[in-house]
């Protein structure tokens, strides 16, 4: 069984890593995720706050859950005023 070494975003290649005891290692390409799954700025910043705020939690919502529906939980949209 292979054991999570370390996470962590990577500036340079704009991808989330993971790094296993086998020495294989899972890259996640941060700007392709935000692309296919955020409809809005909004959204975006959501990803973005995870990424560097949490990174293992991102790389999780990203393999094993439902980015889509995480981003309809969480965005908020300011609304403008009419007045």
């Amino acid at each position: 069984m292979k054991t999570l070494l370390s996470c962590e975003f990577n500036m340079d290649t704009g991808c989330v890593e993971l790094r296993y005891s086998d020495d294989s290692m899972i890259s996640i390409n941060c700007t392709a995720v935000e692309d296919e799954v955020a409809n809005s700025r909004f959204q975006r910043s959501e990803l973005d706050w995870l990424i560097y705020n949490d990174p293992l939690s991102y790389a999780e919502l990203i393999l094993n859950g439902d980015p889509e529906k995480y981003l309809r939980t969480v965005t908020e949209i300011p609304q403008l005023d009419s007045d």
